[in-house]
């Protein structure tokens, strides 16, 4: 069987995505990027944010302002229905919520940040759709929630396509089909 050129990059996209977690990008402060990967039911976001665009600071936070935020950025990302939206009609149920920003924890040896002053959010979620015909679009509330966001980066893998979408502004809305 031969697999157009087209369906084959998406397939590798969707590969990468699932094998890394996410893909690689640059450290912009008020820019996230966010990875789509679908691949039959299952529809995995990754993203990767400076804690900057989340929190205001990239360190571990030192009062109690600061631990509130971070707290708050935590809960938000970990149950994230109300920062992404699936197709209703799709039928899609949220199965795992990971976050990773060691910084931000709370707890003995978690990292200081780095030597860079730098540091980062990392989340995976993951949802299973008895409906994935029906996917449509992502809606993407970030930028309502945290308000350091200018620009979300959107790359979006998935059966029939692969995508490449800059969400700015009001804009807040990812097709996930072609």
């Amino acid at each position: 069987m031969v697999v157009p050129k087209q369906a084959a990059a998406a397939a590798a996209l969707v590969c990468g995505v699932l094998a890394t977690g996410t893909l690689a990008a640059p450290h912009v402060h008020g820019v996230v990027a966010l990875d789509v990967a679908i691949e039959g039911p299952r529809v995995v976001l990754s993203l990767k944010a400076p804690l900057d665009s989340l929190v205001g600071f990239e360190r571990a936070p030192r009062t109690d302002a600061e631990r509130r935020a971070a707290a708050d950025a935590l809960a938000r990302l970990r149950q994230p229905d109300s920062l992404f939206r699936l197709d209703p009609a799709a039928g899609c149920r949220r199965v795992s919520a990971e976050v990773e920003a060691p910084v931000l924890e709370a707890r003995p040896g978690a990292a200081k940040g780095s030597a860079n002053g730098h540091a980062e959010l990392e989340a995976r979620i993951a949802y299973d759709c008895s409906r994935p015909d029906e996917l449509k679009a992502l809606e993407v509330g970030l930028a309502d929630t945290f308000k350091r966001i200018r620009r979300v980066d959107v790359q979006v893998a998935g059966p029939r396509s692969q995508t490449k979408v800059t969400l700015r502004g009001a804009a807040r809305s990812v097709p996930l089909q072609r």
